[in-house]
């Protein structure tokens, strides 16, 4: 994606659209009206106020004529969105990287409902690091650590990491506990995830998901109830693949509203995180081949 012409603003990037080859509208502004009849003050009051511009960054115009598959860019105001009351700990940064300690309940980029709310968001403006990017992802209810690069030109070798596999993730959870399971194990499936459904599915056929087990020690929570705490140390990435890997035993995590059976998150609840935790991440640095390791400062408990 070719680099947008307006910078990044309290955290967030501009929105584009691109303007389809076929279109009766005479002006780059009819044609917006025309896509968002109910937003023609908003579209006016921004082309009147300069807010609006093409690929090489050039002011449109109530006149400006109609250009076929191109694009503008512009920001747009996001939907206020309930606060989540946790703070990031940053746990190490220079002048190549970030690594930080995200809590549960905040996305790690701006995703769906979750724009505003999301670390990336909140770092780039708060401490004015607007090229700030992610080199990896936590699901949102997932806490841990989470490595960041500040320049754009650390990202490929960073991701080149994570394609190559040469990164050690080792994972925390609480979760069921069932006696007759043995430790350590390795769980391996094939995971299927379809774009539009919330959760993924283990389905026959070649394994493409792979995760070590073991048990770290057997507790009980404040109800009474046995659980686990568990070592998760995943060889594969696949969506939901810890929370799909403990769930096949029997042992779903605690917290967890996804499986085994999937319940509708109520918004503004933080009442309830997934113990689930990216407690560690090593690596060899791509510029000096140094081993880096991060350690995760925070605590999983059992909960109610």
């Amino acid at each position: 994606m070719p680099k947008a012409p307006l910078p990044i603003r309290n955290g967030l990037g501009p929105d584009r659209l691109r303007m389809p080859a076929e279109s009766s509208a005479r002006t780059v502004l009819e044609h917006l009206i025309g896509e968002h009849p109910g937003e023609r003050d908003l579209w006016t009051d921004l082309v009147d106020a300069g807010d609006v511009v093409d690929e090489h960054g050039r002011k449109i115009t109530s006149r400006t004529p109609y250009q076929p598959t191109r694009f503008v860019y512009f920001y747009r105001e996001p939907a206020p969105e309930i606060p989540v009351p946790h703070e990031i700990e940053i746990l190490y940064r220079d002048d190549s990287i970030l690594v930080i300690d995200k809590p549960h309940f905040l996305a790690t980029i701006p995703r769906g409902a979750h724009i505003v709310e999301s670390a990336v968001v909140r770092l780039r403006r708060d401490l004015d690091l607007p090229d700030l990017a992610p080199v990896h992802r936590l699901d949102r209810m997932t806490a841990g650590v989470i490595v960041f690069t500040v320049t754009p030109d650390l990202r490929r070798p960073y991701q080149e990491l994570f394609a190559e596999q040469r990164i050690v993730k080792e994972y925390e959870a609480i979760a069921g506990f069932d006696p007759e399971l043995t430790f350590p194990r390795t769980v391996l499936s094939r995971i299927n995830k379809v774009h539009g459904e919330m959760t993924a599915t283990e389905i026959d056929g070649e394994p493409n998901s792979e995760t070590s087990i073991d048990l770290i020690e057997v507790i009980t929570d404040s109800a009474g109830r046995t659980l686990g705490r568990y070592r998760l140390l995943p060889r594969t990435g696949r969506t939901h693949q810890l929370r799909l890997h403990l769930n096949s035993l029997g042992v779903p995590i605690v917290g967890d509203n996804y499986y085994p059976e999937y319940l509708p998150a109520v918004p503004g609840d933080f009442s309830t995180p997934l113990r689930l935790l990216a407690r560690a991440l090593e690596y060899p640095d791509p510029i000096t081949g140094q081993t880096r390791r991060f350690v995760s400062s925070r605590t999983l408990d059992a909960g109610l």
